[in-house]
């Protein structure tokens, strides 16, 4: 790990994308650990609206980052800044080229103008992956984008993750057992799975924006491998909800996301997503602890906290 050198408190700090998942719980923990320069560029009205509400001293620019604008100064002056922004769910390509290719290519742009001089990018766990989907293809090609830019950089590319603000993934499926006496699995449910708590990865992302590893790349898996039918059952004890989980065959659960699909253009669960959910991956399992001295949270304890904690376990994003 080559080390150069890290932040103060007043350093600004650039978060592009960092409406989102990832974001609002990076802010979070920022402001725990006194931080006092916080940029967000995010163009989701509605979840930006909840980071202004929630931290009104961060400053929030919304902003579409595949088109050129004001938002690139944003980075004059800063001393660090983390790519955050993905799409992750649409049935559209257009919807991934700009959002994940388009949008990087002038955030790099911006950077290099400025002369910023750390980065840490969030790629993702899927690039490894054997699925073939728009955002799979997008996301490797980000990474490779980023790779190729020249500026000092450290890449992570977590797994599933789940947490405060969580509007896909376990947080919609929370929800959604709370109304349904009925929770239905696709096929076995037998379907390996490494969620990790995103507080924890946002405990590595600043770890990172501290000791500054250059042109490291890091496979960030949840410590624990759990059966998808076992989380869910878990997240269904942490939630308190009553529902009753069944599984059901797999092409009924395909033809049920693809006629939703019909009444929704941006549904939450896509039958892209599906199969990748039943694709047999098991992710590199470095050990993150001790290479960033963030102790693993247990699945179980992190559920609790997510679902039960009464700070921001209520806060829902926007899709």
């Amino acid at each position: 790990m080559n080390v150069t050198s890290g932040i103060s408190p007043d350093d600004r700090i650039v978060l592009f994308g960092g409406a989102g998942l990832v974001g609002q719980n990076l802010v979070v923990l920022m402001k725990e650990r006194g931080h006092q320069n916080i940029v967000v560029i995010d163009k989701h009205t509605a979840n930006l609206a909840i980071l202004r509400r929630l931290h009104p001293d961060v400053t929030a620019v919304e902003a579409d980052m595949a088109e050129q604008g004001a938002w690139r100064d944003l980075c004059a002056g800063a001393r660090a800044a983390v790519m955050l922004q993905a799409q992750i769910g649409s049935l559209a390509a257009e919807d991934f080229e700009r959002n994940n290719i388009a949008s990087t290519r002038n955030a790099l742009a911006a950077l290099a103008d400025h002369d910023v001089p750390y980065l840490v990018h969030i790629s993702s766990s899927v690039v490894n992956s054997a699925a073939h989907d728009f955002y799979t293809e997008t996301k490797r090609a980000q990474e490779e984008m980023v790779k190729a830019s020249g500026l000092a950089c450290s890449i992570l590319r977590p797994t599933l993750m789940f947490g405060w603000f969580d509007r896909k993934h376990l947080g919609w499926l929370s929800r959604l057992m709370r109304k349904m006496p009925v929770f239905p699995i696709p096929g076995s449910g037998r379907y390996m799975r490494q969620p990790l708590y995103v507080m924890d990865f946002c405990r590595i992302i600043w770890a990172c924006l501290e000791r500054r590893p250059v042109g490291e790349v890091y496979d960030i898996s949840g410590a624990e491998k759990i059966d998808y039918i076992d989380m869910m059952r878990a997240v269904r004890d942490a939630t308190g909800a009553k529902t009753w989980i069944v599984r059901i065959p797999y092409g009924l659960f395909w033809f049920l996301l693809r006629t939703y699909a019909l009444f929704d253009r941006d549904p939450p669960f896509t039958t892209m997503q599906l199969a990748a959910l039943v694709t047999p991956d098991e992710f590199l399992l470095i050990p993150w602890w001790d290479i960033f001295g963030v102790p693993a949270t247990p699945f179980s304890e992190a559920a609790r906290e997510t679902f039960r904690d009464g700070r921001y376990a209520d806060v829902v994003l926007d899709f």
